[in-house]
């Protein structure tokens, strides 16, 4: 199986071995159910649909309650995601439930998840500016300047950056280690920071 889906719960720290102190993030990973596998017979390429968390059912359309009741589930998942299985990878079967015991202590992740909204900010916080003069009542500060040439070519060149909205994109960020695995709990520490904020999903990929 090649990853699972989770919520951020929040972060902490752990100790190494050699008593080192680490920053983890707690991610609530799975149990995640198997609702559907792909073939490459069927459909040109190996994979697997997970899903994770319930909807309530007067939020669910007729099409996802009917998908979801096919394995055997009573609620439709809160979310869906599709993992690409490897070619060393069993094909799991509809219905199954993939748990955070997926991943070891050790094992080098990469996590994908929606930033932090920051709504409409200027160029000093969105890209860095450094300001104008902030002495002597100053009346444009945070302004970003200039604009572009006058004459020619009269316009906004594209690619300027200019105030907008900002936050809110999809990142991901590989190579992330596993600190710690709590299959009771179904929590899992991951080393450093994730994109997002508490209770956002995520998708932990090996």
């Amino acid at each position: 199986m090649a990853g699972l889906i989770g919520k951020k719960v929040g972060m902490t720290r752990v100790f190494s071995d050699e008593g080192d102190e680490v920053a983890v993030t707690v991610v609530q990973a799975g149990p995640c159910p198997v609702l559907q596998v792909k073939t490459e017979e069927r459909d040109g390429y190996r994979a697997v649909q997970l899903g994770f968390g319930a909807k309530k059912e007067r939020r669910t359309p007729k099409a996802e309650g009917g998908h979801a009741a096919k394995v055997g589930l009573e609620a439709a998942p809160a979310v869906l995601r599709e993992f690409r299985l490897r070619d060393d990878d069993e094909e799991p079967e509809p219905g199954q439930e993939v748990t955070v015991e997926l991943f070891e202590v050790g094992d080098r992740v990469k996590v994908t998840g929606k930033t932090k909204g920051r709504g409409f900010q200027g160029v000093v916080k969105r890209h860095g500016f450094s300001g104008r003069p902030a002495s002597h009542g100053h009346p444009m500060s945070r302004n970003p300047g200039s604009l572009g040439p006058g004459t020619d070519p009269s316009r906004v060149i594209k690619g300027k950056k200019l105030p907008g909205r900002m936050g809110a994109d999809r990142r991901t960020v590989p190579n992330l280690e596993v600190m710690k695995v709590d299959p009771e709990r179904h929590l899992l520490f991951v080393k450093g920071a994730l994109p997002g904020h508490k209770n956002s999903y995520v998708f932990i990929s090996k």
